[in-house]
């Protein structure tokens, strides 16, 4: 275990001492603002990610707000497992109602006159 500690702090030290002298040997052979360039570059990209997750995360809380409001407590995945078998019960039922009187949608069932259209 003493040789792990010892290769840990060699590695973070080595770690240190290139980016601080990776550090002047950038400042020292760019132009000056460059690294004020940079690091504005990764300000932004971070308010950008920043942006993102927070947009992400509140468009998904507003969804489920909106899914609340519009079904309830209701589990949406049961309901679309269920709606094949809603439909047919449906179907069935509308074509067992009293449909035997009409005859389409040229002739009226409420005309008591006998005027059809054809």
């Amino acid at each position: 275990m003493g040789r792990r500690l010892t290769w840990l702090a060699v590695g973070v030290v080595l770690t240190v001492v290139v980016v601080r002298k990776g550090r002047s040997v950038v400042e020292t052979y760019l132009p000056a603002g460059t690294t004020d360039a940079i690091d504005g570059a990764q300000r932004v990209t971070h308010a950008v990610a920043s942006f993102r997750s927070t947009f992400a995360t509140a468009m998904a809380q507003r969804e489920q707000e909106l899914r609340h409001d519009l079904v309830g407590d209701v589990d949406v995945e049961e309901l679309r497992a269920e709606r094949p078998q809603r439909v047919a019960d449906l179907r069935r039922t509308w074509s067992s109602r009293g449909r035997d009187d009409w005859k389409g949608p040229t002739e009226d069932p409420d005309d008591d006159d006998g005027y059809t259209f054809f």
